[in-house]
Formats: C-alpha cells, structure tokens, sequence
C-alpha cells in the first residue's frame, strides 16, 4: 500500500516539531538546559522575549519550545514570521565565553531553520 504524500501543511508540522527537538538538543548540549522551571513571575513578564526576568536561553526553553509545541499539537495558526535568530545572535553572545562556538552556531542555526520555515508557511 503506498502512503499518502503529505500536505504541505503536514510537512510544515513535520519539520518544525523536528527543529524544535533538534533545538531542545543543542541547548542541552551546550548546557544552556535547566533541571528547574524558573519562578511563575518570571515567565509572566510582558516584555519581548521576557528580557527583564529570563535568560535568552530560559526563554526558549520555558516559553518560545512550549509555546511552539502547543500550537503544533492543537493545529493552532502558526506566527508569521518569528525572527528570533538575531535576537539569539545577540543574547547569547554575552554568553559566548561559557559556549562552544560550534554549539553556539548550531543553536542559532536550528533559529534560523525555524524562522525559514515560519516565514515560508504564508
């Protein structure tokens, strides 16, 4: 039996839940992954990005890879355009002395592929 091929929004669907995991994996790696959830205030700011209560790196892991996930599993309208790689660019480099370079290329390398892919789907 052959399989469908999929839609195009299937595919989109496909490949961000990948760059999201691929994501999750270069924080870990780059050891920018935390055991504990940060206080409930602090991911309640109101600010872009929550820069006046989180790390860049806090951010993605508590808000931006949650939030992407829930609109994939529940089909929600994705965001239009995201452009977060420039804001990692110039997050993380503050922390560049405690990441690989390689490390710090691939988490704003799988940003980059997220916004691509944001970007492409409207």
């Amino acid at each position: 039996m052959k399989r469908q091929p999929a839609t195009q929004t299937q595919a989109l669907i496909r490949d961000l839940n990948q760059e999201l995991i691929t994501l999750e994996a270069a924080l870990r790696r780059a050891s920018l992954w935390q055991a504990e959830q940060p206080a409930t205030n602090a991911l309640k700011s109101t600010q872009p990005f929550c820069v006046d209560t989180l790390d860049f790196s806090q951010w993605l892991q508590f808000v931006f890879l949650p939030s992407m996930q829930l609109l994939l599993e529940q089909q929600q309208v994705l965001p239009k355009e995201c452009g977060i790689a420039p804001m990692a660019e110039e997050s993380l480099k503050h922390q560049a002395s405690q990441i690989k370079p390689t490390e710090l290329d691939h988490i704003i390398e799988c940003l980059n592929v997220i916004d691509k892919l944001l970007s492409s789907s409207h």
